[in-house]
């Protein structure tokens, strides 16, 4: 089985405005082209130049590339310099009152924050972490708000060397615990509370019931950010000691520690369905690099800009494209604490227009759900700010990508469907907006410099129209590392035996079309084998969406005697049945839609309504155990993270 069945045909194609393309960046395809032969040409020449020109440098390096000892590749390894230097100190001169943050809080309350201010919290901020002996290579675990301070917190762990781990606020004490442990951090950095949706989210209180647990040795001291009026639960005076005692009286400035162009900026965790989470280790210079390039190509960056990612900085996206790729660039970007159906479904319509938001950049997920809520919400706001619209996070369907471009952008605003990973660091494969005419439901052509393929089981190339893996060929400066404290591990995940360790492994799997266009096609491990034919789980997801009645649906596979594994669907409906006979009706019309649009082989054997899916508190829709629920398992895993753990119960009993 070295292919992959492709079942989804999408002809739509759309070309960026006139207007757009002569203001862009990247102009028009030639271009674009003209940039991917550079690289082809002159790899480490191409790259070079990049990071000469968008770096500022203390020690410049003589370098590019080292690939003495795959995979653990070097870039410009001789030089020296400073993340927080690079996103702060070079923007004072000319951008000193320039508005760096625009943060929206839950309630609505807004506070705006300069450059210059900015570089002055951070500054001390950074003084009050030396002075609880924070060293250059030191761990500091963040487990905070979307808010300024996280930011802030970021940014002062870069400035003195110290690497951050960044824990999504949502997790439960269990997962803080562990990556506590792994990182082997000396100090977390945390709230009293977080505010979510109208509710307070008590993050000290899992943070002393993560440290309760045990193993946590080398922690010395949690630093507490005061978010809301109330106390905390617990108070050791001898280990936790308040944000704003802490920068009370340091001084504003603080001298950055310069570090090699190779030395750790953070460890982020990935957690797959088995094992202890991933640490993905990052480097300085190479990340920056990956940041800054995608803020000016894929973003189309503009001085007058008004970008806002809704990512939490939990994850990968909102370290690129909140706290180090939009301030490397000196731009003026809005952080948002709360959540998009708060206070109502309008929420983030309501904030593009009062902010004048230029590029909006969110997940699929997100869109889906807003559309289900309010499919003609965003047409009572007045969203003519908007010029760039992007996704992130999973493959867009082709229907929520329609519905994105003619409802929210009004056929004015490119899309930019971004494929890229914790471990890479930055985009990888999306559209130039001002040249690479889109597809809905593609994520298109590969970043310049970017060399992907799709192999099969043996990396050899696969011809167009069939799916495979989804793989990088040459190493780029923004990727993994290595994984914290288990190299072995790295090069079995990334570089495996079976591509001869040359071969990056994604771990999805894609097609390409007549255009040379990627296409996702979900995880490699959410690929079903149906009679013999191996489907991707995002094609079939894609043909439920678009049946008018459908705002959302998550596909599994299950084991079946005779075709080997059957296809389950989760589905969200826009309007919920009234009664059994009509969610059974439903259900039979829906395996004839997806019959009629993409094949009888992928009609699901089996449908279940909820009234919604179990997803993350940032929105990511959690497979596995969607994949327990149709094997008919009992769910054992951590459940904390759910959004509404409720539903899985409704899941199981919901059978159509």
């Amino acid at each position: 089985m070295s292919t992959i069945d492709s079942i989804l045909r999408e002809t739509r194609v759309f070309e960026p405005t006139d207007e757009f393309k002569r203001k862009a960046t990247i102009s028009g395809m030639e271009a674009y082209n003209q940039l991917c032969d550079q690289a082809n040409e002159h790899y480490a020449g191409f790259w070079g130049e990049l990071a000469r020109e968008r770096i500022t440098w203390k020690k410049m390096f003589t370098r590019v590339l080292d690939e003495s000892t795959p995979p653990f590749f070097k870039w410009f390894d001789d030089g020296v310099l400073n993340v927080s230097y690079n996103c702060l100190d070079r923007h004072l001169a000319q951008l000193a009152n320039k508005i760096a943050i625009i943060f929206e809080a839950d309630d609505g309350q807004v506070t705006r924050v300069t450059y210059a201010e900015l570089y002055r919290r951070v500054c001390q901020f950074a003084n009050g972490l030396k002075s609880l002996d924070v060293k250059k290579g030191d761990r500091v675990v963040v487990y905070m708000p979307m808010s300024i301070e996280a930011v802030i917190a970021m940014q002062a762990c870069a400035r003195i060397g110290a690497i951050h781990s960044v824990v999504f606020g949502g997790f439960s004490a269990k997962s803080l615990q562990e990556r506590i442990i792994d990182a082997g951090a000396s100090v977390v950095i945390t709230a009293n509370e977080g505010m979510r949706g109208g509710k307070a989210v008590p993050l000290k209180a899992v943070t002393d019931e993560a440290i309760g647990l045990g193993g946590c040795d080398g922690l010395r001291k949690v630093v507490v950010y005061q978010r809301t009026n109330h106390g905390c639960a617990q108070w050791n005076d001898e280990r936790d000691i308040w944000w704003h005692k802490l920068t009370e009286g340091q001084p504003e400035t603080c001298e950055p520690e310069w570090v090699n162009a190779e030395d750790p900026l953070f460890i982020l965790y990935t957690s797959g369905s088995t094992g202890k989470p991933k640490g993905i280790q990052h480097s300085s210079a190479g990340y920056l690099l990956g940041t800054i390039n995608t803020m000016y190509w894929s973003f189309d960056y503009k001085p007058n800009d008004i970008f806002w990612c809704t990512a939490d900085v939990g994850w990968i996206t909102g370290h690129s494209y909140v706290t180090y790729g939009p301030l490397a660039v000196g731009a003026t970007q809005v952080i948002f604490e709360g959540v998009p159906t708060y206070p109502d479904a309008g929420r983030f319509w309501q904030m593009i227009e009062t902010h004048k938001v230029t590029t909006f950049y969110t997940a699929p997920t997100a869109i889906r759900s807003l559309i289900k809520l309010g499919a003609d919400l965003p047409n009572q706001y007045d969203l003519s700010s908007l010029r760039l619209l992007g996704t992130v996070g999973e493959p867009i369907n082709p229907e929520a990508w329609m519905w994105y471009y003619e409802v929210v952008g009004k056929r004015r605003c490119p899309i930019i469907d971004t494929w890229w990973q914790t471990e890479t660091g930055s985009h990888m494969i999306t559209p130039m907006p001002g040249a690479v005419p889109t597809k809905p439901g593609s994520c298109t052509l590969p970043v310049p410099g970017i060399a992907v393929d799709i192999v099969d089981e043996s990396g050899a190339p696969i011809e167009p129209g069939k799916g495979g893996f989804l793989v990088i060929k040459r190493p780029w400066p923004s990727m993994v590392r290595t994984i914290w404290g288990d190299p072995e591990r790295f090069k079995k995940t990334y570089f495996p035996e079976e591509f001869n360790g040359q071969l990056y492994l994604a771990g999805d799997s894609a097609h390409r079309d007549e255009n040379g266009y990627f296409w996702i096609m979900g995880r490699i491990d959410d690929v079903l084998n149906v009679s013999g034919h191996r489907l991707g789980t995002m094609e079939i997801e894609s043909a439920l969406v678009a049946n008018p009645l459908v705002a959302e649906a998550a596909v599994v596979g299950k084991p079946h005697e005779v075709k080997g594994e059957a296809v389950v669907a989760f589905v969200v409906l826009k309007k919920s049945p009234e009664s059994r006979d009509e969610a059974q009706q439903i259900a039979k019309n829906l395996r004839e839609w997806v019959s009629h649009e993409i094949g009888a082989l992928a009609r699901p054997e089996e449908i279940r309504f909820g009234d919604n899916l179990p997803k993350t508190r940032s929105g990511k829709i959690m497979r596995r155990l969607l994949r327990s629920l149709a094997k008919g398992e009992q769910i054992t895993q951590d459940v904390s993270t759910l959004e509404n753990p409720g539903i899985l119960q409704q899941l199981q009993e919901a059978v159509n």
